[in-house]
């Protein structure tokens, strides 16, 4: 963790699906509604079972291209601790990627969420009651409201935090794990803007 760029961490099972297209979307969210600095923030994922080397599946590639996102030239990694130590924020695409998470670091905890599960919380928090300062303070107490909002402690989650794994599936289900993942992640980029502008939803439409 840094103090002045904040660090997102993305997690599914094999890094070719779900979290390469959250890593993608989620960048390009930050770009539309914040202009954000790519030294401010950083967006990252890993698998569990990490593909590690493999390309991100064409279908996901081909979803990113609708949106008009560049898919790059990703390559898959497998999760590790280092990983995990120097995320401010870890979003699993499932509650067992979370466990999964929890279980490489105890510690990590109060940062580590399925996606769906943060926009849950996040929802709940109202973005003029954080700080008028840069988006990665913004997001840094935005992190600790929702982990507060948690409490006493995390429990098992509800089974519709979870976003199902496309892989093998057609395209169009590719599509709509793409609108899941966006809606879940739009609930974290709409707090980031100042609270002039906070709360604005062009950036899930990305």
């Amino acid at each position: 963790m840094s103090a002045t760029r904040f660090s997102v961490l993305i997690v599914s099972t094999g890094n070719v699906c779900r979290s390469p297209l959250a890593e993608k979307i989620l960048g390009a969210q930050l770009r539309a509604a914040i202009g954000t600095d790519p030294r401010v923030f950083r967006c990252e994922s890993a698998g569990t079972w990490g593909h590690s080397g493999a390309g991100m599946e064409p279908h996901a590639a081909a979803v990113l291209a609708e949106r008009g996102i560049e898919a790059g030239r990703f390559v898959a990694r497998e999760l590790n601790p280092d990983q995990v130590l120097e995320a401010d924020l870890i979003l699993g695409a499932t509650r067992e990627h979370r466990e999964q998470v929890r279980l490489l670091d105890p510690y990590a905890g109060g940062r580590t969420f399925t996606i769906r599960e943060f926009a849950r919380f996040a929802r709940r928090v109202y973005p003029a009651t954080l700080p008028e300062a840069d988006p990665a303070a913004r997001a840094r107490v935005l992190v600790d409201r929702v982990a507060m909002l948690r409490t006493p402690r995390p429990g098992p989650g509800r089974p519709a935090d979870d976003i199902p794994d496309p892989f093998g599936a057609p395209l169009h289900v590719f599509r709509l794990c793409a609108d899941m993942l966006a809606e879940g992640l739009a609930a974290l980029v709409e707090h980031l803007a100042p609270a002039s502008t906070a709360g604005r939803r062009g950036s899930s439409a990305v």
